[in-house]
């Protein structure tokens, strides 16, 4: 049998250049009946061969069966509820039939393009570092990053956190809509544990969070990342081109090149919209809800005693508290950057700490040292006790 290059160039010696049939069985050597098909033929030569029986095919109105009931059934499942019925087959010849007719015992899905409004929609994500963040003291730490991105402008944002609490989490979508600049109409997010608390409700801090600003809530509907498509991109593109190739000092650094990375990255051409997403930026701005007046108050607060050990735990940490309000109840209040404490009764400043993200470490305030100190030194002082002296005359008389 001829191959198509062969039958090729038959017919092209023959209508192109005028090669007659004899002298093509010359120079060729093949048969004048094979020539004279080849040239008759308007199609190129296929060989097919005769389809043999597959081992599969006794079994396929039960594994036919088996979809009806469970579409999604895997392979290993069908081979095993296949074999006791005389299968011997493996596992390839199973896996090729099942990904040829699953689709008919599945309901088709279908996605249709979203065209957004400007201002209308922000899709939030976290996303995790594929390594620890250094924190200092020769420590690292699991970090995430909250993901922001403006439906029409493809505008993003990014803030570094290290858990995933309603907290942090509400934190660092405050800094991505203020780096944004203005409020959108809608939050989109998946069913994050922290702020979904369950058929589509939000847990009663994010509630808080979005009706201080306000703005409305959706969260998807579970394993549909396609319903915020637009945010996974740019994660995607977060990914593979923030991380490689860099070294961070500690988080403050890691913070610093997210941010310049993003105005980068928002000052590129976006391959989908093919203009720049801080141009559409400047378009959506003029339309979206300006921001509240003052940044969110969204620090941890609670009230404690200060201890005979003027400390107190946060995070692993110990942060000293000023020894001469022991006793006292104190209002603490721990945000992103620092960790202050106030004395309920007079407002005195109990402590003022730059907050340490890394972990087990006593943080000691030189005054609170002294202080304590100063203290225990009046402690001792105070607890001298005078002893009288007997003359020594006394006892030279009574042993006289």
């Amino acid at each position: 049998m001829l191959d198509v290059e062969r039958w090729a160039e038959l017919r092209r010696e023959h209508f192109v250049r005028g090669v007659s049939i004899n002298e093509l069985v010359r120079r060729t050597g093949l048969a004048r009946n094979t020539v004279r098909a080849a040239l008759r033929s308007d199609a190129p030569p296929r060989y097919e061969r005769r389809a043999r029986p597959s081992k599969l095919d006794p079994f396929k109105d039960e594994i036919h069966r088996l979809l009806g009931k469970d579409p999604r059934l895997s392979g290993v499942r069908v081979r095993e509820l296949i074999e006791p019925l005389g299968f011997a087959g493996g596992k390839t010849v199973v896996d090729d039939y099942l990904r040829e007719v699953r689709p008919v015992f599945l309901r088709p899905r279908t996605h249709q393009r979203t065209i957004y409004r400007p201002g209308e929609i922000c899709q939030w994500d976290l996303w995790e570092p594929s390594g620890p963040v250094p924190v200092g003291h020769g420590q690292v730490r699991r970090g995430w990053v909250v993901v922001a991105c403006l439906g029409y402008s493809r505008a993003g944002a990014g803030a570094l956190i290290f858990s995933k609490e309603a907290p942090d989490v509400l934190w660092g979508m405050g800094r991505c809509v203020w780096s944004l600049g203005a409020l959108p109409e809608l939050m989109v997010w998946d069913r994050e544990g922290c702020l979904h608390a369950g058929g589509g409700r939000p847990t009663e801090p994010y509630a808080a969070f979005c009706g201080r600003l306000p703005v409305d809530w959706r969260f998807c509907e579970p394993a549909d990342p396609q319903a915020k498509g637009a945010v996974e991109r740019l994660q995607g593109y977060l990914e593979t081109n923030f991380e490689p190739g860099r070294s961070f000092a500690n988080h403050l650094d890691f913070q610093l090149q997210l941010d310049m990375w993003f105005e980068k990255a928002n000052a590129r051409t976006h391959r989908t919209l093919r203009c720049r997403p801080i141009d559409r930026l400047v378009e959506e701005l003029e339309v979206m809800r300006p921001l509240p007046a003052r940044e969110l108050d969204l620090d941890r607060r609670w009230v404690t005693r200060v201890a005979p050990d003027p400390h107190l735990r946060f995070d692993t940490n110990d942060y000293s508290l000023d020894p001469n309000l022991v006793g006292r109840r104190v209002e603490v209040r721990v945000s992103q950057r620092e960790i202050t404490a106030v004395a309920l009764d007079t407002g005195e400043l109990a402590c003022r700490h730059e907050r340490v993200f890394a972990k087990h470490r006593t943080v000691t305030a030189l005054e609170h040292a002294r202080a304590l100190r100063q203290r225990h030194g009046e402690r001792a002082s105070s607890r001298d006790v005078v002893v009288e002296q007997r003359s020594l005359e006394v006892y030279d008389q009574l042993i006289a």
